[in-house]
């Protein structure tokens, strides 16, 4: 009697993967992803901090959240919720946590400058800002043309 099942060569056969030969060992995707967890922990970091003057544990020197202007609190409690928000988006490489971060880095930037009665003149922060997001508008334009539909 003969064997039911049969030991060919084609049982040793892998499946193939059409484009693992064509897709770069590091793509722009993978690149923009970890430019979103880098940016994830930023985020996490500025919203801690402000969190932390929120409380009273930084600038307690200076009355504490209480002893400053009402724009600095409205300021310093949108900060603290709206980084803590976009770091987990960014974490997730969600699409709203682009949206949630770019709003949240827009919005500094637009302080920093029109507003610097709040948390005074700092033309640092606004560059850092404004490279940040010319470096996630290069790493995403890039990443689109990598998966063209």
């Amino acid at each position: 009697m003969t064997d039911p099942i049969r030991h060919g060569a084609s049982d040793e056969l892998e499946p193939v993967l059409a484009d693992e030969e064509r897709r770069p060992k590091s793509s722009w995707t993978e690149r923009l992803v970890i430019f979103l967890r880098i940016m994830a922990v930023v985020s996490m970091l500025k919203g801690l901090y402000h969190w932390g003057a929120v409380c009273g544990f930084i600038g307690a020197a200076d009355g504490g959240f209480l002893g400053h202007t009402t724009q600095w609190q409205t300021a310093t409690v949108f900060f603290a919720v709206i980084d803590l928000v976009a770091a987990v988006g960014l974490w997730l490489a969600a699409p709203w946590g682009a949206v949630v971060w770019l709003t949240s880095t827009v919005s500094m930037a637009v302080i920093d400058v029109f507003f610097q009665q709040v948390y005074g003149s700092q033309p640092v922060i606004v560059v850092l800002e404004a490279l940040a997001i010319a470096a996630y508008l290069l790493l995403a334009i890039q990443a689109a043309r990598e998966h063209p539909q």
